[in-house]
């Protein structure tokens, strides 16, 4: 099982490093950024650097650990594009880029920046369609696509990506669509989750590759959740009757891995840590390590 991190895409790049670079000395597996230009709220001052190049930045002064986006909004870019700017990651990081793809979804920076947001349906066929056609300028010598929303006509993409194939990840919960998409294109799935949560989506993942003829085993599977790790028995205690709105582990580090083994056993392949609930940086740096000594070691050895 691989643990990664998700850094709060607020922080500045200096944290961001330190934070990769903390991640890559002590024994996570990933960093993943978050492709987005401003927060899901009514004030968007916040900063929030682009996603894709604190990647590159961070795959030339961060050593190890695969760096990905959680995940690409593909409305932001086209999708050639974004194959050529991920193939670039991949070689300054020596084969450890993921590239994470989802349809998009954050209404308010589609509206800011111009960008057209469509309907559910449109974004969920363009997100197909841009599998496609990332998947062909990566295989491919030259590329011809004639979809109803791209074109591609005898495209070249070199240099090819290090990794052969470079992971396509998807991320999205969406049973009836997204899922069905996933089974067909995807090289990795990503979904926000508790344990139940990971056990009957992964079922219905495994039913879409059936349909389409797919070994369910060739796609990596990771979840996410909020962490709140403590041995404080009355935070904890508070933590887990509290409604945050999103899936969350709560507990001291035996009851944290506990969790996460049911995790494990419920099909998932990487647990992505977000540090949003972790405090100010001293404090989230020794929570990283509690978490990677005495959760993710002993589910490794």
């Amino acid at each position: 099982m691989r643990f990664s991190v998700w850094p709060n895409p607020t922080q500045s790049f200096e944290e961001m490093k330190e934070i990769a670079r903390h991640a890559a000395s002590t024994g996570w597996d990933g960093l993943w950024c978050a492709d987005h230009f401003m927060p899901d709220s009514e004030d968007t001052s916040a900063p929030w650097p682009e996603a894709w190049t604190t990647l590159a930045a961070l795959a030339a002064s961060v050593p190890r650990i695969r760096l990905g986006t959680l995940v690409t909004g593909n409305t932001y870019r086209h999708p050639a594009v974004l194959a050529k700017m991920a193939a670039t990651v991949d070689h300054i990081s020596q084969g450890r880029a993921v590239l994470g793809l989802g349809s998009g979804w954050q209404e308010n920076e589609h509206l800011q920046y111009g960008v057209p947001f469509y309907t559910v349906g449109e974004r969920l066929a363009r997100l197909e369609e841009a599998c496609q056609v990332i998947k062909s300028l990566y295989r491919e010598k030259t590329s011809n696509f004639d979809g109803k929303y791209y074109q591609l006509a005898d495209a070249s993409l070199e240099p090819k990506p290090v990794q052969s194939p470079m992971p396509l990840l998807i991320g999205g919960g969406g049973e009836k669509v997204t899922l069905r998409i996933v089974a067909r294109w995807a090289d990795e799935w990503n979904v926000w989750g508790d344990v139940e949560t990971l056990r009957r989506k992964n079922g219905i993942l495994d039913q879409h590759c059936a349909k389409v003829g797919r070994d369910p085993s060739e796609i990596q599977r990771s979840a996410v959740a909020l962490l709140f790790l403590s041995d404080d028995a009355a935070f904890v205690d508070g933590m887990r009757d509290r409604d945050i709105g999103r899936p969350k582990i709560v507990g001291n580090a035996d009851e944290v891995r506990e969790i996460v083994e049911a995790y494990r056993d419920a099909g998932v392949d990487e647990l992505i840590v977000p540090d949003f609930t972790l405090g100010p940086m001293p404090q989230k740096l020794a929570t990283l390590d509690q978490f990677i000594e005495k959760v993710a070691r002993p589910l490794r050895d």
